[in-house]
């Protein structure tokens, strides 16, 4: 018998408390049943978020969000900033360039953060760019972006922060209000702990009148109109009903626990995972500025086949983790430690690295990786 872990950056494990409420029956979404269920969930999400703005919700996965705030935002031929930190830095230049805006991208090295001077050097070469669209956490390198800092460096230049966090919000601290994130998105299979299918976002007041103006062609995705829809407590079309009834209780459980708590939680786990890789010898990728969601670990070079590690952690022991992406392909591997995850997934990830390790050929002494988890674990 064979017990399956998921340590994978999306979709990551559900609660079982979540799982329990997809098994009760669906419910109708023009019903006053489902006005209370989408009231309370519109609550909890400005809850995560930290705003007082509506937080929209789709049917869709976090790139139809990412989607949406192009097409919504902004008129055709207009300069956008981009920062390529990686697979998903590098999509919001595709999405710019396929609505016909104009991107400048700041392209990054692998496993590297954007310097602020980087970002000011280029609103200074482009005053005239609209915004600046990033990730606050690069889920394809395990880098975390500087947010505060890119937020206030595009207001003061006057333009829109337009953030991806799909792997940040509900993980570290995001303050949306606070730190004046103009437009701020997430996705329902990470932090959020229920099954994809369901994007999230939220503008401020200056991001919604960009929409005002916007002469890119919309129709599904078009966020005047969830918004209308939202102020009645539904949504402008057929919404993911089962999941926004899992979410309700996704949410309850984070406000239980307390966002704040939960950071801690992120943060240590973390912790105990870098220093479990840097037990066994290993080296990660993002040196300077590793993200709180998930650790991108070189593939040693005793390991001939990079790939052969996530591959025998998964179908021979069944913990799944993610491997590289595109140019990184069998170069690294990724452990992810936020959502439903607790010490003893980490734990349990890191013993079956040591075990895969040790079978293609990386000397390994048992325990050690493990053991350096766990007395981070004991220090707190």
């Amino acid at each position: 018998m064979k017990k399956n872990y998921l340590l994978t950056p999306g979709p990551t494990a559900i609660p079982e408390s979540v799982v329990s409420v997809f098994a009760q029956p669906i419910i109708h979404h023009r019903t006053p049943q489902f006005e209370k269920l989408f009231e309370d969930v519109k609550a909890g999400l400005k809850y995560l978020y930290q705003t007082k703005q509506d937080v929209l919700m789709l049917a869709a996965t976090g790139t139809g969000a990412m989607d949406a705030a192009v097409s919504n935002l902004f008129r055709k031929g207009d300069k956008v900033i981009t920062i390529n930190g990686g697979k998903f830095g590098e999509r919001w230049t595709k999405i710019a360039k396929a609505y016909g805006l104009q991107p400048i991208e700041i392209k990054l090295d692998n496993g590297i953060a954007v310097e602020p001077k980087e970002v000011e050097d280029t609103i200074r070469a482009h005053a005239d760019a609209k915004a600046i669209l990033f990730q606050a956490s690069e889920t394809s390198t395990g880098v975390k972006m500087p947010t505060q800092e890119i937020c206030k460096l595009a207001k003061n230049a006057g333009m829109i922060s337009v953030c991806d966090a799909i792997t940040a919000c509900g993980v570290y601290d995001l303050p949306m209000d606070e730190w004046g994130i103009d437009v701020l998105i997430t996705g329902s299979q990470k932090a959020l702990m229920i099954p994809p299918g369901l994007a999230f976002i939220a503008l401020s007041d200056k991001a919604w009148s960009m929409t005002e103006s916007s002469d890119i062609g919309k129709f599904y995705f078009d966020l005047a109109k969830e918004r209308k829809a939202l102020g009645k407590n539904q949504s402008a079309w057929t919404p993911a009903i089962s999941l926004i009834q899992g979410l309700q209780e996704s949410l309850r459980l984070i406000k239980e626990e307390g966002l704040h708590n939960v950071f801690k939680r992120h943060e240590l786990l973390a912790k105990a995972t870098r220093n479990a890789v840097a037990a066994l010898g290993l080296e990660m990728l993002a040196k300077k500025a590793p993200s709180t969601a998930v650790t991108a670990v070189k593939v040693p070079s005793t390991v001939k086949e990079g790939k052969q590690i996530p591959k025998l952690m998964r179908d021979k022991y069944g913990v799944v983790i993610a491997g590289g992406q595109d140019e990184l392909e069998g170069k690294i591997f990724r452990l992810s430690h936020f959502g439903y995850c607790e010490k003893f997934d980490i734990v349990t990830g890191i013993a079956c690295l040591e075990l895969v390790l040790n079978e293609l050929g990386h000397k390994v002494e048992f325990g050690k990786g493990v053991g350096a988890a766990l007395k981070t674990f004991a220090e707190g």
